[in-house]
């Protein structure tokens, strides 16, 4: 999602936000048990575009000659090798599909883009230009760009990594047009109806009559950028739905304005009434750019924005898809959690985001907010996500959100530990990390369209610097790294390895141990703990989001230890550190003293 409009998007979506609970109200469910028995997905979330670039210049709205571009052959078998030691099993490379840009690659052949509606000088990776083509910006030898991104599919799986890409199914660059299309694909638009705002059979939505007017005060490219086409102006006549739902011919600067709506058959003006039958040729023309990239080898696809497209069209997709291409993994990015069920049940999606859910709850811990309380962690496995939990991916960065060590976020990020491993550990879906987390980059600089907002930008050529120094021009050793990096690092590492090594972690069932501790020594609602167990591996997680070290006292209720045929002492270790605890009488709980912002994973 493109991250400036997201309080818009807020305000489109019947979004319900999880608040805490009274105790007392708290459902007494102590444990779920879930039946998927798939590997846990461990996703290593990169941009090629930043995370292979060197330099160093970063200037504000740079050039791709001033701050240069990462390509698809720096992230090299080296490179590869590291992000496998860490614990990933895949690579979700972001932003390859050809979107519209400010750099000028007619002399490849390709049609420049007008930057009255291209957002940043490397332009917005949701602003698709060409779905059968990739970004020249990636490519050493611009005329053989899919060659190398082919090759680095082949070095991923070489390597032992599966390959995620982007779909962005709800909207394309105001400028979409496919140089490389199949013959037999027309392109989106060829043959509407233009004289209509909706028809089902067309691909866009139009305003009949009107011209689109580019947004008042829009400087694309800053001062420094020139160009012809730098105008004020853009030639669409009738103009066509931005992205974003805003059917007018004069969207704002916060609205999507350098995209146009997909139509897949739903009537707005209308009731959202759907026209699904016969098939919108949006569907089929989807489908056909799916499978694609699914014979090039992709392992899956994050699809963007998956609640602005009818689930209905998803069932079918993925239905088709999956009959050809079996073990393709669909991840959707979704955010209302009332149509979560919706778009897993009947939409056929293996996992969906959970930002509205778990990842606000833990971030309002990590920032230490007033209000914040784990009990709010009960709340979204007990009620948001019931019944789907394990369908959830979950993460503390994105590229869409703040960096944990920027000051908008946590300002350190060591603070996120516990976070983080509530965040891998919770259940059995995809835990996933942003390139540059492992080392704390704070994204402290405006770079251009993006502002000094706390993120690494999507819009503008840059290099990360802190993400540089485990780079270290392309060795891939962390060699530039100072000690606490490298630690942070080690840790990120300790975790991921560890949650794909324990099969209790990987697949065993929950226990909550919240209810049951309560009224306990040391309890408050800024520690969190629960069980996490099969026939052969137990895991107690215990972890400390306060500010200052907590002496606990940690009970497991007598039901559970006599489902677990556990009595009299118990040893515990570790497995982050390899620490050891005991208790000379289980039936007593387990007396522990965590640091501040901490955690621990026992064995037992």
């Amino acid at each position: 999602m493109k991250r400036i409009t997201f309080l818009i998007l807020a305000a489109l979506l019947p979004v319900k936000f999880v608040t805490a609970q009274p105790k007392a109200n708290h459902p007494k469910t102590k444990k779920r048990m879930q039946t998927n028995s798939n590997h846990k997905l461990v996703i290593y979330q990169l941009l090629p575009r930043l995370f292979g670039n060197a330099k160093t210049t970063n200037k504000f709205y740079g050039s791709i000659e001033e701050n240069g571009v990462g390509k698809f052959n720096d992230i090299t078998d080296a490179g590869l090798q590291e992000i496998k030691k860490m614990g990933f099993s895949h690579v979700w490379y972001t932003g390859v599909i050809e979107h519209a840009t400010m750099t000028d690659y007619s002399a490849h052949g390709i049609h420049p883009d007008d930057p009255d509606v291209v957002k940043g000088r490397a332009g917005s990776p949701y602003a698709v230009k060409d779905y059968y083509d990739v970004d020249p910006d990636l490519a050493v030898d611009v005329k053989n760009r899919m060659t190398e991104y082919e090759a680095l599919i082949k070095r991923s799986h070489a390597n032992g990594l599966k390959v995620l890409m982007d779909f962005i199914p709800n909207h394309v660059a105001r400028t979409y047009h496919s140089d490389v299309k199949p013959a037999s694909v027309h392109n989106f638009g060829e043959d509407d109806d233009k004289s209509k705002a909706f028809d089902a059979r067309n691909d866009f939505y139009y305003i009949p009559g009107q011209p689109f007017k580019v947004p008042g005060g829009y400087n694309p490219g800053g001062n420094d950028f020139h160009s012809p086409l730098k105008d004020g102006h853009f030639d669409e006549n009738p103009a066509k739905a931005t992205g974003n739902d805003a059917f007018t011919a004069s969207p704002s600067i916060d609205d999507w304005f350098e995209t146009v709506k997909l139509n897949y058959g739903v009537d707005y003006a209308n009731n959202r009434t759907g026209h699904f039958d016969p098939i919108p040729p949006v569907w089929q023309k989807m489908y056909d750019i799916l499978n694609f990239w699914s014979n090039k080898g992709i392992d899956g696809f994050r699809c963007d924005m998956v609640e602005m497209v009818p689930f209905e069209f998803w069932n079918w997709v993925i239905t088709k898809l999956k009959a050809e291409h079996p073990n393709l993994i669909f991840i959707g990015e979704a955010y209302n959690k009332t149509e979560y069920s919706n778009y897993i049940i009947k939409g056929k999606f293996d996992y969906l985001y959970d930002k509205i859910g778990l990842y606000d709850a833990i971030k309002r811990l990590v920032r230490n907010e007033d209000h914040a309380t784990t009990w709010d962690i009960n709340a979204i496995w007990n009620h948001d996500s019931k019944g789907i939990d394990e369908h959830m991916i979950r993460f503390m960065e994105n590229h869409d959100e703040q960096r944990i060590a920027s000051n908008d976020f946590a300002g350190n990020p060591w603070l996120a530990v516990p976070g983080m491993i509530v965040t891998a550990t919770l259940n059995k879906g995809p835990v996933m990390i942003y390139f540059g987390q492992e080392v704390g980059e704070p994204a402290t600089t405006a770079e251009g369209f993006s502002g000094a907002d706390g993120r690494s930008s999507i819009f503008d050529y840059w290099g990360v610097p802190e993400h540089q120094k485990w780079l270290n021009n392309g060795k891939f050793d962390g060699g530039q790294l100072s000690d606490d990096q490298k630690n942070l690092r080690s840790f990120y590492s300790k975790l991921l390895n560890t949650v794909k090594a324990n099969e209790a972690l990987t697949n065993g069932k929950f226990y909550e141990l919240m209810i049951a501790n309560e009224h306990n020594t040391g309890f408050n609602t800024r520690v969190y703990m629960y069980l996490r167990y099969t026939d052969n591996e137990k895991v107690l997680v215990i972890t400390n989001f306060n500010r200052n070290e907590q002496h606990l006292n940690v009970k497991l209720p007598a039901d559970l230890l006599q489902q677990l045929h556990v009595s009299g002492s118990v040893n515990f270790t570790d497995l982050l550190n390899g620490s050891s605890y005991n208790t000379s009488d289980i039936n007593n709980g387990l007396d522990i003293t965590l640091p501040a912002s901490s955690g621990v994973m026992l064995k037992f």
